[in-house]
């Protein structure tokens, strides 16, 4: 039996492994379905696809695009992407130096807070990729200003605190139609973890589906059983198409895993058969 892994990150945005090394772990994981997905760019999924063609896993070229929606942030994965479509590339180009323009206020804010230098610290553990806010949070934890990376978001970067900076990422719908004029199918990440009511719930999953989004992450790493069962009958009520995957960014968070996630709900229709059908 196939076993697919459909959201994980590499250094090309912020996790830990490089895409070659994402790729050779998910293999030893026993993965043999993989997709690249960094925030805002496809930069990893040359090395990552050179490296797939040396093991036993199939690669999906895929990404998770930054969405404001109802003045929150929501994470979209497109899955089997084209990944050198120029209006998914023009579309990610500008998200990406929002990202940079967002790094240099957080490095502005810290350094207003007392805490200096944060934003060159953060460029170079980043290195050729974007700068995030894990790279931030992971400056900080060796600061010892903080004793984990959620302590240091807790803390220091979500709403309220000193180092957040208020960003406005790309529309639902103008998301979703890169997405799909580069051959991908949409699908929406970790529905749980916004914590909306279940009204808005049904508001953000309806106005999904009506821009063209065709699945939803019924399995995720960070989910409880409770969380799979909800996102389970979302995809019954919308129609929406099952997807799975770890959200992988680094062994600092070890309880999310490559590959270490339980089967999709038996009736509800795979997302790749969207694609091997």
């Amino acid at each position: 039996m196939p076993l697919y892994d459909l959201h994980t990150h590499s250094t090309a945005s912020d996790g830990a492994y490089s895409p070659s090394e994402l790729v050779r772990r998910a293999a030893a994981s026993g993965v043999t379905v993989l997709a690249l997905t960094d925030h805002d760019s496809t930069a990893g999924l040359d090395e990552a696809e050179t490296t797939a063609l040396e093991t036993d896993i199939r690669l999906i070229p895929g990404v998770e695009i930054s969405v404001t929606w109802a003045e929150k942030t929501i994470h979209i994965v497109g899955l089997r992407i084209q990944r050198n479509c120029e209006i998914l590339r023009r579309g990610l180009s500008g998200l990406q130096a929002t990202r940079l323009e967002r790094a240099q206020e957080i490095g502005r804010r810290l350094d207003r807070f007392g805490i200096s230098g944060t934003f060159e610290a953060a460029r170079e553990i980043a290195g050729d990729g974007m700068i995030t806010r894990t790279h931030f949070a992971r400056h900080l934890v060796e600061l010892g200003l903080a004793g984990s990376l959620k302590d240091v978001f807790d803390r220091f970067l979500t709403r309220g605190k000193p180092g957040y900076v208020p960003t406005r990422w790309a529309e639902m719908a103008e998301a979703i139609a890169w997405i799909k004029t580069a051959g991908g199918v949409a699908a929406l990440a970790h529905p749980q973890r916004y914590k909306l009511t279940g009204s808005w719930m049904r508001r953000l999953v309806g106005e999904f589906k009506e821009c063209g989004g065709m699945a939803i992450e019924v399995v995720s790493g960070t989910a409880s059983p409770g969380d799979t069962q909800s996102s389970a009958d979302y995809a019954r009520r919308f129609e929406l198409h099952a997807s799975i995957g770890s959200d992988f960014h680094s062994p600092e968070t070890g309880w999310v895993k490559l590959g270490r996630l339980p089967p999709l709900p038996s009736d509800l229709p795979p997302v790749w058969t969207l694609w091997d059908r």
